[in-house]
């Protein structure tokens, strides 16, 4: 019998530590091996865009899988899951006097590259209409530090946030709030809560590439039951897209 090649699948590098067991689940249930490639989800489009294989693309947004529809790359697209943003800091203090102090660096990932960069730049804006002002000066403090083309190499095992900000890159980061479970665990580090209500939503979805029945019984599980406790068991959001709470 002729053995199937592994499923080739792209996810976003913020859904490693939820899909690192949840595919070795998948394939230990199914028989199905999967391969996944990891990096900031605007790049990974731009991968598959140039003919790379992938059957599937999880990303942290909308946009890139609807693009991918929309031109022809993609056959569907599924909502998998949700997350907000979080501060991840050293430093004592509240989330707004943390992002108003001028003093302090602001680390974050890189608009266009990395959807992280793009809800931080939409957090500004939001900001902004909170305290006149207070967005364009983040917008001019703020370093994209990784997911863009020559952004830093993050050392493997290493959580990116706690890593910048032990290495004196950064004094605050904006990141994901999902990794506040992992870094709760961290003693020299503070994942900081952003009210829900100056917060941003960030959309997962997933676009189908190659309509098979392993593509298919993979969608499946990361929407089913098991697949989507491996999501919130690692801090992201259910599909209501319930408000989450950041260690502070």
């Amino acid at each position: 019998m002729e053995l199937k090649a592994p499923l080739p699948i792209m996810a976003a590098g913020s859904l490693r530590l939820a899909f690192t067991p949840l595919l070795k689940q998948f394939t230990q249930l199914t028989g199905i091996e999967v391969i996944a490639q990891y990096g900031p989800a605007g790049l990974l489009k731009e991968r598959i865009e140039a003919g790379e294989p992938c059957a599937l693309f999880a990303s942290a947004n909308r946009e890139h899988p609807q693009h991918l529809l929309a031109n022809g790359h993609a056959t569907q697209t599924h909502t998998f899951s949700w997350n907000q943003l979080c501060l991840t800091t050293q430093e004592k203090g509240g989330w707004l006097a943390l992002l108003s102090d001028p003093s302090l660096r602001i680390g974050t990932s890189t608009p266009g590259c990395d959807p992280s960069g793009d809800y931080t730049w939409a957090l500004f804006d939001k900001l902004e209409q909170l305290q006149p002002g207070l967005g364009q000066q983040l917008r001019e403090r703020a370093i994209a530090l990784v997911g863009g083309r020559d952004t830093l190499r993050v050392p493997p095992g290493e959580l990116a946030s706690a890593w910048i900000l032990r290495q004196k890159y950064a004094d605050v980061f904006i990141g994901y709030a999902h990794y506040g479970k992992a870094l709760a665990q961290q003693p020299d580090i503070r994942s900081v809560t952003l009210p829900a209500e100056h917060n941003i939503l960030c959309e997962y979805q997933l676009a189908v590439l190659e309509e098979s029945p392993e593509t298919t019984a993979l969608v499946a599980f990361i929407l089913g039951q098991a697949g989507q406790a491996f999501l919130t068991e690692s801090g992201f959001l259910p599909l209501n897209g319930q408000s989450l709470i950041c260690q502070s």
